[in-house]
């Protein structure tokens, strides 16, 4: 079992019992709050946005209008943009705030030892746990961009590896919403912040611990601040790997027969044993950690399933046979080989209606939501 994440119905069902969506709303900020940890089940397809709220609404009080409500609103936000943008997620939509960006990752980053204590732990829990809370998130983000000028797209795709719940729009579109390239606004922070909410990460005496007019100086140079002098005994980062070769072993038996098929993303519990399509190509462009590999092959056996390895350009014909619809991925490769063999293929659940025209910032989204009499 992946440590801290058994890859089971049981384990989203007890999660959502934990829930206290009061302490939520008051300590949803803090590094150690009462926060859900739903969010591998959800991007897996273990359950959907729709389903966690109507959970929640058949125990307590749940109005539109709650915090955590509020929250889901950003994945479905990003996944808005996605939809109607696509790849060019991947492209920033406003020039960063500075200058000098680099591609390459300092080694003192993926060793984690920068020497600022709340950025090291937090890439060892990364490492170790593949989850950390959102605020540490941000907090990594600010730093690796604006204080250590590391090019957002490469930070987004190396947090992305490690990630249990490592979704391409919610990541990366967070990371850009970080470096002030999604809405022009970057997001900056300190060691006096980190205290408020992380006191035993504080990080007094160290590059961050300046005020925010230092902040954004720094933030619009070309000011890599670097490692600091005194810094903690390396980590090895763990290996990120393409497909495992494990997982193609039973491809050529499966796919001459009628399956039941689906994908990484909608890992849900099947009536019939499903097979489990993995896109091999996906994968080489951005590939997984072996804690995430574990947690995927759990859950295949949880399910009673099997793997199905394919390439892009095979897939069509190597699975000629499919039971029944196929939940979309909302995943590049993914969606595009199930154009090709699936003969229907049904959309993710949204709880939040998807506006026909682009909504270029999240409050114009929110305010779409409230204005259709939902909220």
């Amino acid at each position: 079992m992946v440590s801290g994440w058994p890859a089971t119905d049981g384990a989203v069902v007890e999660r959502l019992l934990r829930l206290d969506v009061g302490a939520y709303v008051r300590s949803r900020n803090e590094v150690d709050g009462a926060v859900s940890r739903l969010s591998p089940y959800i991007t897996h397809g273990f359950t959907s946005v729709p389903e966690v709220i109507a959970d929640i609404r058949r125990r307590t009080e749940l109005a539109d209008t709650h915090k955590f409500v509020f929250e889901l609103a950003w994945r479905e936000y990003f996944h808005h943009l996605w939809g109607r943008c696509s790849t060019a997620i991947f492209e920033a939509f406003h020039p960063p705030p500075g200058s000098g960006y680099q591609t390459r990752i300092p080694e003192d980053l993926l060793g984690a030892c920068t020497g600022v204590k709340v950025i090291d732990e937090t890439v060892k829990t990364l490492y170790a746990a593949g989850y950390i809370h959102n605020h540490a998130r941000m907090w990594l983000a600010s730093y690796m961009v604006h204080f250590r000028k590391v090019d957002w797209l490469s930070a987004a795709d190396w947090m992305y590896g490690y990630l249990l719940d490592g979704d391409l729009p919610s990541n990366h579109l967070s990371w850009q919403w970080v470096a002030g390239t999604l809405t022009r606004r970057p997001y900056l922070f300190n060691a006096e912040n980190v205290a408020r909410y992380a006191p035993s990460l504080a990080s007094w005496g160290t590059a961050i611990d300046c005020d925010y007019d230092r902040c954004r100086e720094i933030a619009t140079s070309h000011e890599d601040v670097g490692p600091e002098r005194v810094r903690p005994i390396p980590v090895t980062p763990p290996a990120l790997m393409p497909t495992p070769t494990e997982l193609s072993a039973t491809s050529s038996r499966l796919a001459r027969g009628k399956i039941a098929l689906i994908h990484p993303w909608a890992l849900c519990r099947q009536r019939d044993s499903p097979v489990v399509l993995v896109v091999a190509d996906f994968h080489e462009r951005w590939p997984w950690s072996g804690m995430r590999w574990r947690f995927l092959q759990e859950r295949i056996a949880q399910l009673g399933a099997a793997a199905l390895v394919v390439r892009a350009t095979e897939a069509e014909h190597g699975i000629t046979d499919i039971s029944g619809p196929v939940m979309a991925a909302d995943h590049p490769i993914y969606d595009e080989v199930l154009a090709k063999i699936a003969g229907s293929i049904v959309p993710v659940p949204r709880y939040f209606p998807d506006p026909q025209i682009l909504c270029r910032s999240f409050s114009f989204f929110w305010h779409h939501f409230c204005a259709k009499g939902l909220a």
